[in-house]
């Protein structure tokens, strides 16, 4: 039996079969405990500069996978059948033969789209080997799962070994990447020295992560958060915005909007006609929006319960006395959305009725099922994330956050710059998007460690068991209607977990599942490619599964903003004259929103 080896497509290890299964099951049964020794001190150390657990839990994986010899032959014995495959197919294709590849690249994997990928035999074989690695990596983990698909060391195993084989892809390397080549020579070698530029920048500025985006072309207030309106109250913690009304008269119910306190606020006024400020105040409604703080040390000590007091129940405090309104509509995103419902669910326990309706959009209630970010809110992450916001002076770094959420798509949000601006010297892409995801804030440790255990952790608003201001939040007593938004390709917020809200709640849930990803579900302006599936008009979401709600859904061309002013307008009262710009009582303090921003 022959089965080629890693280092090449000419390459083979020949050992007979029996002896490699009897060889494969003495490793597993007796490790070489020369070699564990060897390791250990590697094994320390890599743990203790690895603050999600990721090698220990590898560690354990492939220890599973050594004691099933027979899912490691199968494992080997497919690389090795590929890998004879490939030396037919690199022949055939440098004698001119058409050829299919081996193992076709993932459908949509940009990487390997240049044409010298398929016309060259040398690349193609390159490019076939690389794909063949990740697949036998892939057959390893499985030889080591624990079949149980909730299992914390088989997902933390999977997250770096995708990073580790993504690192790897001979895309990110100058000598293995055509297009890097091509550009050395047409340059003279410069594009190779300005890469080496842009990559020295970014181990110094940005802790080794290439630069995302080119901001120098962004400006707030210009065309960036760029809406008109004025800051009309301000505390320790948030600014409230008032926006000024674009249209002569507006629905007398006016929104309060609750944006995630990870990033800034302006995901939701992105830029002009991206954002979906604008969509709303020129569909006849009056809108405020919370500003959270960047908090420094200082702030430390900050809680869920001040968050929720000196947020969201304050800003409502403050729309109500500038409006006059007895009801206000409240939408909220991301860990927004999550406060918008526990207000909501404090205020209903208080027996104060004054929020209209709710819409959330890219949110969590259930944590049930937190996907890709549950390997980071084990208990032993959050101990080690506890004792580095204690060695910060009690806040979480904003980098550490932003870097956590790009790694869970490292592909897209990291090693796609890496061809460009450190092999070839490119400038970043200006993206509005981008800039926004760069501008992240920092995080009191007490009140993100509650969040993490609580509701990652315990799952506590769920079960309705969790307590915040005062008050035993019990979603089921929340009556008002909710407007749900889940997004197909959200990495953060798995659609089917954000649909999960349907069942807990006891009002009436329009639940809509936009295109796009986390933002990108949500900055979801009217386009040719923006579409989103729900229920007839009228017709509930509280009943049934995620599955089955998608399987009576239907999709319909266009974005949910439309679908929302149809709902919403239903809902938000008689046309009137708008409400002036703050009160007597919470005068305008400035004509630029958010300074807290700035």
């Amino acid at each position: 039996m022959s089965i080629p080896g890693m280092s090449g497509a000419g390459e083979s290890l020949s050992v007979p079969g029996a002896s490699l299964l009897r060889l494969m099951t003495q490793k597993a049964t007796t490790p070489d405990p020369r070699l564990v020794e060897a390791m250990a001190p590697v094994i320390e150390f890599l743990g203790k500069n690895d603050p999600l657990g990721l090698v220990p839990a590898t560690v354990t994986v492939l220890q599973r996978a050594l004691k099933s010899p027979l899912a490691m032959f199968n494992a080997y014995a497919r690389l090795g059948q590929g890998m004879v495959q490939l030396q037919m197919a690199t022949t055939a294709k440098a004698v001119g033969v058409a050829t299919e590849p081996v193992l076709a690249p993932e459908p949509g994997d940009r990487r390997f789209t240049e044409r010298t990928w398929s016309d060259n035999a040398a690349f193609f074989a390159l490019q076939q080997t690389y794909q063949l690695a990740c697949r036998f990596a892939e057959d390893v983990l499985k030889a080591g799962s624990s079949g149980d698909p909730d299992d914390l060391n088989d997902r933390k195993a999977a997250f770096l070994v995708r990073l580790a084989t993504e690192a790897l892809s001979p895309t990110n390397f100058p000598a293995t990447n055509p297009e890097a080549l091509i550009r050395a020579f047409q340059t003279g070698g410069q594009s190779l020295v300005k890469g080496a530029a842009n990559m020295l920048e970014d181990y110094v500025e940005r802790g080794g992560i290439p630069e995302q985006v080119d901001s120098s072309g962004f400006e707030l207030g210009d065309n960036l958060a760029a809406t008109p309106g004025k800051v009309v109250f301000r505390n320790d913690l948030i600014e409230l915005i008032q926006y000024a009304p674009q249209t002569e008269q507006v629905h007398a119910v006016p929104i309060l909007c609750s944006p995630p306190w990870i990033n800034k606020f302006y995901v939701m006024d992105l830029a002009p006609g991206r954002s979906l400020v604008e969509w709303m105040l020129t569909h006849n409604r009056t809108v405020f929006m919370i500003s959270y703080r960047d908090p420094g040390v200082e702030l430390s000590h900050l809680t869920m319960d001040d968050y929720l007091a000196q947020g969201v129940l304050t800003a409502l405090d403050v729309v109500e006395e500038i409006t006059g309104a007895p009801k206000i509509d409240v939408m909220g995103l991301c860990l927004g959305g999550a406060m918008a419902t526990m207000g909501v669910a404090n205020l209903t326990a208080k027996g104060d009725k004054r929020v209209n309706s709710l819409t959330t959009l890219n949110t969590l209630i259930d944590y049930s099922e937190p996907g890709e970010l549950g390997i980071f809110t084990d208990d032993q992450t959050l101990k080690r994330m506890r004792a580095r916001m204690a060695d910060r002076g009690g806040v979480l770094p904003a980098k550490d956050m932003s870097t956590t959420f790009d790694l869970l798509r490292a592909r897209d949000l990291v090693f796609r710059y890496v061809p460009g601006r450190w092999l070839m010297g490119d400038k970043s892409p200006a993206f509005d998007v981008l800039v926004w995801n760069a501008d992240s804030v920092r995080m009191p440790a007490t009140m993100h460690t509650e969040y993490l255990e609580a509701l990652y952790g315990q799952n506590r608003l769920a079960r309705g068991d969790y307590e915040l201001g005062g008050e035993r939040l019990d979603l089921k007593n929340v009556k008002v209607d909710l407007y749900v938004v889940g997004a197909i390709n959200d990495h953060i917020v798995p659609w089917t977990s954000s649909f999960a809200v349907t069942g807990l709640t006891g009002g009436k849930v329009r639940y809509v599942l936009s295109n796009g990803g986390h933002i990108a579900g949500v900055v979801n302006p009217p386009g040719p490619k923006a579409w989103y599936e729900a229920l007839p008009a009228g017709k509930d979401s509280t009943t049934g599964t995620a599955e089955s709600w998608r399987g009576s859904a239907t999709r319909t061309p266009g974005t949910w903003w439309e679908d929302w002013v149809t709902w919403a307008t239903k809902r938000a009262g008689k046309l009137v004259d708008p409400p002036q710009l703050g009160s007597e009582k919470h005068p305008p303090l400035t004509d630029a929103p958010g300074d807290y921003v700035r």
